[in-house]
């Protein structure tokens, strides 16, 4: 009984923490992906903002926002 348990723990730990460093590169990347796509947003004329919805506040709103503000869709995308 001991030993399956000890097992046990030590297979789900290893799935753990295994699986963290892989999920951590993707949320990652997903956040440097998003920074960069809001700085290019921030660099479009007003032509460019009409044709796709937005006015300029909106586009200096979402430049602004911190590299970490990612949704959550975004962290589980393959980039």
């Amino acid at each position: 009984m001991f030993a399956s348990l000890h097992t046990a723990t030590f297979a789900t730990r290893r799935v753990q923490t295994v699986g963290s460093a892989p999920r951590l590169l993707t949320v990652l990347r997903a956040a440097l992906a998003a920074q960069r796509q809001r700085h290019t947003l921030a660099q479009l004329d007003a032509h460019a903002l009409r044709d796709i919805g937005l006015g300029r506040q909106e586009a200096e709103n979402e430049a602004s926002r911190p590299l970490w503000d990612i949704p959550a869709a975004a962290s589980r995308w393959a980039l």
